[in-house]
């Protein structure tokens, strides 16, 4: 793990969500009660280190009540994703891949928030990556107004087609209302294993781990390339 990461007795839940706002105020107003939510159960949070959208809602949210907030973020995504308008300690991989390796890695569980391709495809490789066993961390999509209910409706086909098991459908757990996600992701169910599994992803390389933007100063545009970066290890 990073060591800027490696807050002792602070587990991080891992947040998915859009770098978007949506267009119903309700996204945002969730995203902020979130991250509020999170802190005051003492906890912290990993995310996609976006300071814009649900993203930097949430974001915004969590470090405001006190909770150490770390984002990661691959380079190519530095620009359109604005992790320089976010106040959380960044790091920056090379890939995407190494992106979501690593905020698996440092995560005890994860919540899904409103979002496009990107949270469905997080939410989808970790309910995956539970399934064939290679880590076992809740997953609770948070569906206040019925946001994912089309997605539960067509997991639930699924079940019924036989592509999926009904034990392998609970995996993706369903929360309506924050402090009940946070109950299961915080206080997870008996059986799973909030803490890194044998068979766990190896370690993302990282490039860069840049301080909360209040001690930056400059973006990572101006810094340039790699090599201008300094370089630490993951564990």
């Amino acid at each position: 793990m990073p060591a800027a990461c490696a807050e002792s007795g602070v587990a991080r839940v891992g947040v998915f969500c859009g770098a978007r706002p949506g267009a119903r105020p309700q996204h945002l107003e969730l995203a902020a009660e979130f991250g509020g939510a999170l802190a005051r159960r003492g906890s912290g949070l990993v995310y996609g280190a976006g300071g814009v959208g649900i993203m930097g809602a949430v974001a915004d949210a969590a470090l405001e009540a006190g909770a150490p907030v770390t984002g990661v973020i691959p380079r190519q995504l530095y620009e359109r994703e604005r992790p320089d308008e976010s106040r959380a300690e960044v790091i920056v991989v090379e890939t995407m891949h190494e992106r979501k390796a690593l905020m698996y890695r440092l995560a005890v569980g994860f919540a899904v928030l409103p979002g496009g391709f990107g949270t469905l495809d997080e939410l989808l490789e970790v309910a995956t990556w539970n399934q064939l066993g290679i880590h076992r961390k809740p997953l609770v999509l948070v569906n206040r107004g019925g946001f994912f209910d089309p997605l539960l409706t067509l997991l639930d086909n699924m079940v019924g087609d036989g592509f999926i098991s009904p034990d392998e459908r609970v995996v993706i757990q369903v929360a309506s209302e924050v402090e009940e996600a946070l109950d299961r992701l915080v206080d997870p169910a008996e059986g799973y294993e909030p803490s890194e599994a044998p068979g766990d992803a190896p370690n993302a390389p990282v490039s860069s781990i840049l301080p909360p933007s209040s001690a930056r100063t400059s973006s990572m545009a101006a810094r340039g390339s790699a090599e201008s970066t300094q370089r630490l290890p993951t564990r």
